[in-house]
């Protein structure tokens, strides 16, 4: 018999500038999120990927602090039932056009379409929701589609349009779903 669950997995940056730039910086409770995002199905897991921010060698004041209140975060939804966080790293490097210092997310695009290629690939799931806007997670979402299960993009205003496209259901972010689980 085939298995009925969902498993949800949050690109953390992509929701946090959702969140900054359409919903005025709005703090969101993640435990509400995904009982909305599941949609009354039995949760497998929630998954969030991020990145810690970047620690110098040795780290700066303002380095550590923002760790320590990064590490109090992921500590809060580890205590959440079925939430699992993975996290990438953080590289600090120099913009080759401008010469600022940018920082940039390592592994954890691939660590969120590896998790759901091998979810589905396993039939673990039969519904995946997607919180994410990025054209690298097209492979990943094509496997899983391929492996029968349906993927719900939820997003913003602009995710990348083929992923739009690719995927089987869109719910666009919006005030009414943010005020409802709005901490």
């Amino acid at each position: 018999m085939p298995v009925d669950r969902v498993a949800i997995f949050i690109d953390a940056g992509y929701i946090e500038k959702i969140l900054q730039n359409e919903f005025n910086r709005s703090a969101i409770d993640y435990g509400r999120l995904v009982t909305e995002l599941a949609a009354g199905k039995e949760l497998l897991r929630a998954y969030y990927y991020n990145c810690p921010p970047y620690q110098g060698s040795p780290p700066t004041v303002d380095e550590s602090k923002r760790k320590a209140g990064a590490d109090s975060f992921y500590a809060q939804l580890k205590k959440l039932p079925r939430f699992e966080i993975r996290l990438g790293r953080l590289t600090k490097r120099s913009c080759k056009k401008c010469g600022d210092t940018v920082f940039q997310q390592k592994r954890a695009d691939l660590m969120l379409g590896v998790d759901l290629a091998n979810m589905s690939a396993r039939g673990a799931i039969s519904k995946a929701v997607l919180v994410a806007g990025d054209s690298d997670l097209i492979p990943a979402v094509e496997v899983a589609k391929e492996c029968g299960v349906l993927v719900h993009l939820y997003h913003g205003i602009t995710p990348h349009k083929d992923l739009l496209d690719l995927c089987d259901d869109r719910t666009q972010f919006t005030k009414t779903l943010i005020d409802k689980v709005r901490r």
